[in-house]
């Protein structure tokens, strides 16, 4: 057997199964560190997203987790051109979008449509219900003003809203029933594609049941595909397919929802799973979290080689600090990028700090 090659595990990381919807291939994306007023000097960049690559495919959910700051929601623009990437490629239902101009993304854009993380100020204040939902249809041009206004009391029963709410303001509403208000407004043009950022994370956990009941309804009927970005691990893994663990712009392990919650293999991953509460007190109280030591690593001057080895507790001198681990792969589409991957799971503390084997390729 041989180690991985960086192209070799490129390739595993996005397997093309011909139904894909979304392919991302080495997505990137630098903000500029500029110095001077009248004259000014870039000095250095941000490396938000750095290397993203993954596919979705057609009725799929892929979750996205990861610490604050990590990449995901500037990965989730990019994917949606609300930012233009730096590099790299985006494959939208089998066409390149990564450098369409504005006039060239309008039709596209009626596939593919957003659900923000703040049902607050998602809401312009000031539109009314109806307004704020019918505005992607209007936009569109895709009706005339009787038709807008019955797709619209539509899709307010549909996210289980009166109908008769279309004449009220956002204020009027509940954090629960404006993230609803988002669902309709993002179902508005019948899209192939949503992308989920954080929608539930600033409501409470009976309002977070709902709404995620919701979007695996709308899924199952309208035939959705979804990118869904959170921070709860329970959360993403009652609604995803497959998930993707993103750390300092990079992917860092990529698998289906039932092997990367049974078997991580990225010691990060390990971590984030460990500290998920358990609902059984007993087992809780026995489980001691893998707490890492160290804070996140700022990405505008990221560590070298493997970004995770300076908080990791696997950390090989020479190695993990020399050579950059690609994903390699694991078998049945799991890939982690780490050269001393996880054995089993659960691990004890002392487990979790022992080097496992080398990661290799088959």
């Amino acid at each position: 057997m041989a180690v991985s090659t960086d192209a070799q595990a490129t390739e595993q990381a996005r397997p093309r199964t011909g139904n894909e919807l979304l392919i991302v291939e080495d997505l990137k994306k630098h903000f500029p560190v500029t110095r001077g007023i009248i004259f000014q000097k870039e000095i250095a960049s941000v490396k938000a997203v750095d290397g993203v690559s993954f596919s979705v495919r057609e009725g799929e959910t892929l979750g996205v987790v990861g610490e604050s700051g990590c990449g995901k929601s500037t990965m989730a623009r990019c994917v949606m051109r609300l930012l233009e990437p730096t590099g790299g490629q985006i494959i939208f239902d089998g066409r390149d979008i990564t450098k369409l101009s504005r006039a060239a993304m309008r039709p596209i854009r009626r596939e593919m449509m957003m659900i923000f993380q703040d049902p607050y100020a998602s809401l312009n204040p000031r539109k009314r219900v109806g307004f704020i939902v019918a505005e992607a249809l209007e936009v569109h041009k895709m009706g005339t003003d009787a038709e807008t206004k019955r797709r619209v009391q539509e899709l307010l029963e549909v996210v289980g809203l009166n109908p008769e709410h279309y004449n009220r303001f956002p204020h009027e509403f509940s954090g629960g029933q404006r993230q609803r208000i988002g669902v309709a407004r993002a179902l508005a043009v019948n899209p192939k594609l949503i992308v989920c950022d954080e929608p539930v994370s600033a409501l409470d956990v009976s309002v977070q049941a709902q709404i995620l009941n919701l979007l695996k309804d709308l899924q199952r009927d309208f035939g959705l595909t979804y990118v869904f970005i959170a921070h709860d691990l329970n959360v993403v893994r009652h609604i995803s397919d497959r998930v993707m663990v993103m750390y300092l712009g990079q992917v860092s392990e990529l698998a289906d929802r039932v092997t990367l919650y049974r078997e991580p293999k990225h010691p990060y991953t390990g971590a984030l799973l460990s500290a998920v509460p358990i609902p059984d007190p007993v087992k809780g109280r026995e489980r001691k979290p893998v707490v890492l030591e160290g804070d996140v690593p700022s990405p505008l001057n990221p560590p070298s080689a493997c970004r995770f080895h300076p908080r990791c507790p696997r950390f090989r001198e020479g190695h993990c600090d020399v050579e950059e681990p690609p994903l390699y792969p694991m078998g049945d589409g799991h890939l982690a990028k780490c050269h001393y991957p996880l054995e089993h799971w659960p691990l004890t503390e002392e487990e979790f700090r022992q080097p496992g084997r080398q990661a290799v390729a088959t």
